[in-house]
């Protein structure tokens, strides 16, 4: 698969067989993932990737605590509520994931059912814990290089037929998994990574998220005076 191909085709998989991915392939897309760009080279990334025993601890006490009604606990400042054309994009992909599942919107259990499993990351056979070094949360540089690394990590998942979803809800309870996967105080947890081989038969994954056009998210400036330099050359 040429990056082309890998940048176009790549969505979230947020259904997995139970096909064990082997540490030496893991391996091979961190290092790929591992020359993301950072600023002045500081690279303030540090992974966790747990599978087995680690993750199903995980799981469980995830699962225990978001049940018993304890409010979510993380690491970064939380976001507020999507507004505006983020709130109806986010509507949008919501819909799309639901209506490929067949939940309907009066399905309270169904829904519930779904959320829980963002909680368990999908149920996925491997989940890589995305931190950065404590020393630099206040410098939103380092959010914006472990990003671009997270990204590299997706896409290099992808190239090698591996599925992948970008997971917030796998670490919303953050304290169970610095527990289980012995983080360090000095470490930032940002988000998770759900990875596995894809489930074909699971309907969702064939959900492909809608892009705005290029036109709609870019502006070009100062174009059209080189095209009649060179047209006139």
């Amino acid at each position: 698969m040429n990056l082309d191909q890998a940048m176009q085709t790549r969505r979230s998989i947020r259904g997995f067989t139970d096909k064990p991915v082997s540490k030496d392939l893991l391996e091979e897309i961190i290092a790929l993932a591992n020359r993301a760009p950072s600023s002045m080279n500081t690279q303030p990334w540090h992974l966790h990737v747990l599978t087995g025993e680690p993750l199903e601890r995980v799981r469980e006490g995830n699962t225990e605590r978001m049940l018993a009604g304890v409010p979510p606990s993380r690491d970064i400042e939380d976001y507020a509520a999507y507004e505006g054309e983020h709130r109806k994009r986010q509507i949008e992909i919501a819909v799309q994931l639901f209506e490929a599942m067949g939940i309907e919107r009066h399905d309270a259990e169904r829904r519930q059912d779904w959320v829980m499993r963002g909680f368990r990351q999908f149920d996925a056979p491997v989940s890589i814990v995305v931190c950065f070094d404590r020393s630099l949360l206040a410098n939103t540089i380092a959010h914006f290089d472990t990003g671009a690394m997270t990204y590299g990590l997706v896409l290099a998942a992808w190239s090698r037929g591996l599925g992948a979803v970008i997971n917030g809800q796998g670490i919303m309870q953050s304290p169970v998994v610095r527990e289980v996967a012995q983080i360090p105080e000095d470490q930032v947890i940002l988000t998770c990574v759900a990875l596995g081989w894809p489930d074909e038969t699971f309907v969702a994954n064939s959900v492909v998220s809608r892009r705005r056009p290029v036109s709609n998210v870019t502006r070009f400036l100062g174009f059209d005076a080189n095209a009649g330099k060179a047209q006139s050359s």
